[in-house]
């Protein structure tokens, strides 16, 4: 990769520029109870805003300045910058994500609308710059908090955190940045690699259809060294090629393309515009990692190989910043402390996550399943305010290596009646389907923990408090066929659609939650309680060798990685300090798994299979 360790992190490093301008830090800040910044024109108003703010933090938190958590549904922010565009080029104004409805202006000008508290959005503000003067950005949010058709994930609707939801994240919570841009310039890239043909396939989207042709030339390299040259010509806004990889085609040198968490090769991808000259007229950088992931005969398949997933549930969110993070070295942080534990895979919980959280695990080496923050009501607004959100969420993340699969629901929130209602039942098939029309390369979770209507992983969620219950159901093809077939260990049906069994792997997507017993008065929430380190030890090791001892489990995702708030069942505190040594924690972590050493039958071919690289990482 080419960003440098003396570099700022681009907001977006799955396609950047080197020219940008960070516009997070201090900004003006007002509360609109009332509503009636609208009618008043407060984007016009400078009076109004009588508060600072430090962005990208919510007002609810800690390091935003504000530190309010009660409700105010809506927010408005004003900022004064200094910025104007050389002739010829755009400026492009860019937003991260703003929870949830978002209004822009700029020198008065309305240029940009968006709906979706977790997705990006951009305006090209070019025509509404006033030369020799301060620009002027003012930005309204809406966040209605008693609104259930609004995905909003673990942000409690409730004025105070209870169970397991937590304190909200209002407005702007990612990053606000400047890019100047030229009039031909590349608006998006995605790359698919292709194992199967030992290719890439690269679609480019401009950011308008070029008034003349332009030529593009795509470059991938390994390590400053060139595997691949192809131009073409650009007519309309969008191309859609197919490049291949040098050396992949060589059976021995794949090894050395191919990305997994304990080799996380990337291949940097260079995408230029040129004029009839030959010049550059626009140029970004982008990777992408040549892996595959799939599900079947019981097993998920990494670049078409069994692979155990060993995973930890990450709600990404902070004390002092909720779902922001408080750095981006914290998502550094929290991916190198994931891979330390001997994760080789992280769920990201009801969150959308930062896509410099997800540039490290493409860096680092770290599975991801990504997942939509869900709502809580069904209905036809929320059908539509989710299926968009959710679609824009995939369009953003699909080309990073680290996503390995995609689960839209969890445990029928926001469909809660889906066991008995044809048109729940419907949605939540869509979105399988809909996920794979835009992604067919991944594997797709239509509601993970329980009530599967179309799943290529079946999903359970199970807190058994012991491990002899996890052997007795998950330790024979018995066993699980009983928890598949009948109601499982949460009291609902796994399938729906019983006929829906294609050999899917069975994975135990949420287990363990084990805390130490509450203090008297202490605000806690938790599944199984232990009374000390001791014991604590004693139950993780009961609960991770049951499931590594398994010959029909293909992976696992222990709840959770931090405690949260009143959810005090990490392996780490809020603070991300362990609770027992990283190395006690890893090797009960890591350990071979009877679900795959079962396809390696000889101590020979198991040692060799630990030594190619499936081992501790």
């Amino acid at each position: 990769m080419s960003q440098t360790a003396d570099m700022p992190l681009h907001p977006r490093p799955r396609l950047r520029r080197p020219r940008w301008s960070d516009l997070c830090g201090t900004w003006q800040f007002a509360y609109d109870d009332a509503d009636a910044g609208l009618g008043e024109r407060w984007h016009t108003r400078p009076e109004r805003f009588d508060r600072a703010i430090t962005v990208p933090f919510p007002p609810e938190s800690e390091l935003s300045g504000v530190d309010e958590k009660g409700f105010h549904p809506v927010v408005w922010y004003r900022r004064e910058i200094e910025a104007e565009a050389a002739p010829g080029e755009r400026l492009l104004l860019h937003f991260g994500a703003v929870d949830y409805l978002a209004m822009v202006w700029v020198n008065g000008d309305l240029v940009a609308t968006h709906e979706g508290g977790h997705t990006p959005f951009s305006a090209d503000i070019t025509n509404s710059l006033v030369p020799g003067a301060k620009q002027v950005i003012v930005v309204r949010a809406e966040d209605q908090p008693l609104d259930a058709t609004q995905p909003r994930g673990k942000q409690d609707w409730r004025e105070q955190p209870h169970s397991i939801w937590y304190h909200r994240t209002t407005g702007i919570w990612q990053p606000v940045w400047l890019e100047p841009v030229p009039a031909e310039y590349v608006a998006n890239v995605q790359l698919t690699p292709d194992l199967t043909r030992g290719m890439v396939g690269v679609e480019i989207q401009l950011g308008r259809r070029p008034v003349e042709p332009v030529d593009c030339r795509i470059e991938l390299s390994l390590k400053g060294e060139t595997l691949a040259t192809q131009r073409l010509t650009l007519r309309s806004a969008q191309a859609l090629t197919g490049i291949h990889v040098s050396g992949f085609e060589h059976g021995q040198d794949r090894g050395k393309l191919l990305w997994t968490p304990e080799t996380p090769n990337l291949i940097d991808v260079t995408v230029t515009l040129l004029d009839g000259s030959g010049q550059s007229l626009d140029e970004v950088e982008s990777y992408f990692g040549m892996r595959s992931s799939a599900a079947q005969e019981r097993r998920f398949l990494l670049n078409d190989k069994p692979y155990f997933m060993r995973s930890v549930l990450e709600q990404g969110y902070w004390p002092q910043s909720h779902l922001a993070a408080p750095s981006p070295e914290a998502l550094r942080r929290e991916v190198e402390l994931i891979k330390s534990l001997g994760f080789n895979a992280v769920r990201i919980h009801q969150k959308v996550e930062d896509p410099r959280f997800l540039y490290w695990c493409d860096v680092i080496g770290l599975m991801v399943w990504g997942e939509m923050a869900n709502a809580y009501e069904f209905s036809p607004k929320a059908v539509d305010r989710f299926t968009r959100e959710w679609l824009e969420a995939v369009e953003r993340d699909r080309s990073h290596p680290c996503v390995v699969a995609w689960v839209p629901l969890n445990e029928s929130w926001g469909v809660p009646d889906i066991a008995l209602r044809p048109d729940q039942q419907a949605f939540a098939t869509s979105l399988y389907h809909l996920t794979k029309a835009l992604d067919p390369t991944r594997p797709v979770i239509s509601n993970d923990g329980w009530e599967h209507t179309v799943s290529d992983i079946l999903g359970i969620h199970d807190y058994a408090l012991r491990g002899e219950h996890l052997v007795e159901r998950y330790h024979t093809t018995h066993g699980v066929d009983r928890v598949q077939i009948g109601h499982g260990p949460q009291r609902r049906r796994l399938l729906l659609n019983p006929e829906d069994q294609r050999g899917q792997p069975i994975m135990l997507t949420e287990f363990g939650g084990v805390s130490f017993q509450p203090e008297k008065g202490q605000r806690w929430y938790g599944y199984a309680t232990v009374a000390n380190e001791e014991e604590y030890l004693d139950l993780l090791r009961q609960l991770f060798d049951a499931i590594h001892d398994s010959p029909e489990l293909a992976g696992y995702c222990y709840t959770q990685l931090t405690d949260t708030l009143q959810e005090r069942n990490g392996l780490l505190d809020e603070n991300r300090e362990p609770k027992l040594p990283v190395e006690v924690l890893r090797e009960i972590i890591w350990r071979p798994s009877a679900a795959i050493l079962t396809e390696h039958l000889d101590i020979a071919r198991q040692k060799a299979f630990l030594a190619s690289g499936f081992g501790p990482p």
